[in-house]
This record gives structure tokens, sequence and C-alpha cells, in this order.
């Protein structure tokens, strides 16, 4: 619904051009803004107007104009003081109820959007709605999830959909105070990932795709990124789902984009742009029920299961991975000699029973990390 405030600003700027004082009163009588000089009329002769048939009327020095919703009477516009009452009574009325429209239908599309998103319309009424309110059906779509860090879901809601004012077919929403949602139409061809045969392109480090990188669905939400930081000087993480030609299936990619988020979030901490599909293996350990992880976690580890490692243990075993199970390679990027390297792998291969030396060891060792990061996640939740 549109605000006093928004009314407040309309209205002032007509009276400054014309010099007329304008107000707007509620159809009880209560004053919702005014502009010009003071204000002080009868809330009986509103009452009195409002109860009328007539459109508008003429009270002494004062003219009343009707603001209409459709059939509905919203409120009741007084002028007085200009050289022509009639003509800029009538200009504040077209005004008004444009902009009366204008927040109406905005606010019946967020309520179309988050009902959409979280899946609690019927399947004809997403179609009927859709077209009452001019959303077309025939694009393709995708979700973004912007989490703010540290929250700042309310500001972040505003600057997106500043971003995204002269869009006619992308939306920007919020179903909770912490993020904020952009359903974004794309071009049928982009996809979240280069694939071949359901599998990712190629693998990089930590995980990381390559079909993320150069994809501009990608660039999307790096760009949301940076605007956040520049605009805002906090840090975003943006996660989206897969590409939706069916206006229907919104909704998957809504939830999609919330579970890259919250993998992304647990498994791959150092990215600010996750994508649905280029969740790798996290995507699998994540759907692994807890039961499930604590028996791996006990064949891995025996009935000591570390809760944490240190920092040397983890920053080693994760540039070894990275570098291809390469001692030497390793030693030269951790500025440690080859022997050192050595002697940190024998000593957790002491400490878990495992040589990451070896491909299976430390394929084993790698599931295990983030099993433990996977439980840690669930417990703190």
């Amino acid at each position: 619904m549109i605000t006093n405030q928004v009314i407040r600003k309309c209205i002032e700027d007509i009276s400054e051009c014309t010099g007329a004082d304008i107000g707007v009163f509620e159809v009880s009588g209560m004053t919702a803004a005014s502009a010009g000089g003071s204000f002080d009329f009868d809330p009986e002769s509103i009452r009195s107007f409002y109860a009328s048939p007539a459109d508008s009327q003429v009270m002494g020095e004062y003219q009343l104009f009707r603001i209409m919703d459709e059939d509905e009477t919203l409120f009741i516009l007084v002028i007085k003081g200009a050289e022509d009452t009639a003509m800029v009574g009538r200009m504040t009325v077209l005004s008004l109820e444009g902009l009366v429209t204008a927040y109406k239908e905005r606010y019946d599309s967020n309520n179309f959007f988050q009902n959409l998103l979280l899946d609690n319309m019927l399947s004809v009424d997403i179609y009927n709605q859709a077209r009452k309110l001019r959303i077309p059906t025939d694009v393709t779509r995708v979700v973004y999830i912007i989490e703010p860090q540290p929250d700042k879901g309310s500001t972040g809601l505003e600057l997106i959909r500043s971003l995204y004012a002269d869009s006619e077919n992308d939306f920007v929403t919020a179903i909770d105070e912490k993020n904020v949602i952009l359903v974004k139409t794309v071009d049928p061809g982009e996809d979240t990932a280069v694939t071949v045969n359901g599998e990712a392109d190629k693998e990089t480090e930590e995980g990381e795709e390559t079909g993320e990188r150069n994809d501009p669905l990608s660039d999307i939400a790096k760009t949301l990124v940076s605007t956040m930081n520049s605009e805002l000087m906090v840090k975003a993480r943006v996660s989206f789902g897969t590409v939706e030609s069916d206006i229907r299936r919104v909704s998957q990619s809504y939830k999609e984009a919330k579970m890259a988020l919250e993998v992304g979030r647990v498994f791959y901490p150092e990215r600010d742009v996750v994508g649905y599909n280029s969740l790798g293996i996290g995507r699998l350990v994540y759907q692994l029920q807890p039961t499930l992880c604590d028996i791996f976690l006990h064949e891995v580890f025996g009935e000591k299961i570390p809760k944490q490692f240190d920092d040397e243990t983890l920053i080693t075993v994760n540039k070894f991975f990275e570098n291809s199970l390469n001692v030497s390679e390793t030693s030269r990027q951790l500025f440690v000699h080859r022997n050192t390297l050595v002697y940190r792998i024998e000593k957790l291969e002491k400490m878990t029973g495992l040589d990451i030396r070896k491909f299976d060891d430390a394929l084993t060792l790698k599931m295990a990390l983030m099993v433990m990061d996977y439980m840690r996640f669930i417990n703190s939740r």
C-alpha cells in the first residue's frame, strides 16, 4: 500500500510548482499528508463529502476531490490557493492515483513471487495471477540469493531493487530478514555450469569447476557481490539455482539456491559465489544422514574421532591435495623443506592411520574432513 511519506513527497512537489496548499485526508477525516500552508480542515466536512455522490465539491475557499482505487475512494484531496484550483486538483488526483496503482501492483507482485518461491500456490493460480499482474510466464528465470555479511538484509534489499528498477521482467523480494532474493530473467541458453553428460567439464582448486568461472550466471553473481561491497561496504555471499523455463518451477531454482548457499557456507567458505551445478562432493556429503556420517567417521578414525585438526595440519593437507599429492611442489609452496613436509605427513599417519601420499587414503581423509565440517554444522544448527 502507498505510504504517507510517498503521498507527502508527491503533493510537496505539486505545491511548490503551483503555489497551492494541498491536503490529503483519509475518509475518516484524519490527515494523511499536507503541503504548502497550514491545513486545519474540518474532519466532518471530509466525512460529509465522502458520503455524497459527488466527484468534487467546492466549500468556501477549498475544493475537494476523490482519489480512487478502481471503484473505492481511498483518500480525499483538499486544495486552496491555486490560480486554477480545478486543474491543479485534477492533476494531483491523476498523479496520486497513478502512484496508488503502481504501489498496489508492486505489493501484489511481491506477494505473488513470495508465494511462488514458497510453493504456496496451485498451478492454475500461478498462471491466472501472473496474467492479472502482467507478469510474463514464457521467459526463462533463475533465482539468486544474496546474503550480506554482517546482516544488512533490509538495506541490501533496497540496493538490489534500485539496480533492477528499470527491468520489467526481473524481480527483487525477501522472504526473511537476512537474505535478498533476485528472480532474474536470462537467455534460454544460459546455465550455471559447462557440463558434459551431466558432469562438470573440469575441476580446479578446492573443488571449484571451470564451468563456474566464465559462465554468465556467475558473472551476474559476482557483480552483485561487488555492488554490495562497493555501495554498502559489506561482504556478501551469492548463490543461485538452475535456469527454469516454466514459471511453476521457479520455486525449484529457489530451493537449489538455498541448498547452494548452505553447502557453500559449510564446505567452501572461501567462495563468495556458489552455483548449484558446481557443488561437487559437497552436494553428496550434505545429503547424507547424520547417522551415516557418524558411522563413516568411526570407520576412519575408530573410537577417537578428532574434534578438530590444528591449523598447520589442515593447511598442509589442503595444499597437498591442491597439488595432486605432489610432495615437492607442496613443500615449495609452503616454504618448508621436503623432509619437514614428509615429517608432517608421517605425523598425520600416526594420528589417523592414513598415508595421504596414497590416493585411496588421501580420498578417505578428504571425505572425512568434509564430513567433520558437516557434522559441526549440524550440531551448531
